[in-house]
């Protein structure tokens, strides 16, 4: 059987898929989370910004100050998340539709990445506020020895229960009820189109949990580094789907 006659994961060039017979759209992949129906999703692919200062120093820079500028580094990340980006429905995971919007939360590294990854795809940039990292409180700008020092023993049940707030801030759970509301604006807008959404580490991780109904105290456990990729198929049913989670967008070309 030739490549072109496998309907569940035909592929053409440069492995993007080629479209399913009658329909002009591209099948479900080999591999792709199952389905019955014939829903058409809304692509989500969460792209985390570039590296700052504050990710060298390892501190908890959440959504209660504007934050630190990307450094160089983090400017070489973002053109290659941009670079990966515009791949998308095109010669990777070509049963996508390429991206028609690009949203990004206010902190100054989210928009300076998400500016990079809209020239390179023509668009512009929505700001969306419901995509922010968590707000740390008083853990703002503090390392986790800053704060295991100030606040002994509640660093690792914020992780790992979830259930856990910082003076002022937020718990994992609630930066999770956050995500889910921005999941079901986005589906509100009809599916069948890709939003790229430019957030942080805790929030992609809340975003991929929540995709995947997972319990708030195991979302610790994904990576999710600078300037990485990850992507989420959105279904009105809720059994939303995770084709990527946390890929290195450097190393990809051009």
């Amino acid at each position: 059987m030739s490549e072109q006659e496998d309907v569940s994961g035909a592929v053409g060039p440069a492995g993007a898929a080629l479209p399913e017979p009658g329909t002009g759209r591209a099948p479900r992949p080999s591999g792709a989370g199952v389905r019955f129906d014939e829903d058409l999703p809304v692509t989500v692919v969460l792209v985390r910004h570039g590296q700052t200062s504050m990710t060298v120093a390892r501190g908890y820079s959440g959504s209660g100050e504007p934050g630190p500028s990307l450094d160089e580094v983090g400017r070489r990340q973002a053109r290659a998340a941009a670079a990966l980006v515009e791949r998308v429905g095109r010669d990777l995971w070509g049963d996508i539709e390429f991206p028609s919007e690009v949203v990004a939360s206010p902190m100054v590294r989210t928009q300076e990445t998400a500016g990079i990854i809209a020239d390179r795809l023509g668009l512009g940039v929505r700001v969306d506020a419901t995509f922010q990292e968590a707000d740390f409180g008083e853990w703002q700008g503090l390392t986790a020895e800053e704060i295991e020092a100030r606040w002994p023993g509640q660093l690792a049940p914020w992780h790992t229960k979830a259930d856990v707030r910082p003076p002022g801030g937020e718990s994992i759970a609630d930066v999770g009820v956050r995500l889910r509301r921005g999941f079901d604006e986005l589906l509100a807008g009809g599916g069948g189109r890709t939003v790229v959404v430019v957030s942080h580490a805790v929030a992609i991780r809340a975003a991929l949990g929540v995709a995947m109904g997972a319990q708030p105290s195991s979302w610790s456990q994904l990576r999710v580094a600078p300037a990485s990729v990850s992507i989420v198929r959105l279904f009105s049913d809720k059994r939303h789907e995770i084709a990527v989670a946390g890929a290195p967008s450097e190393g990809w070309g051009p």
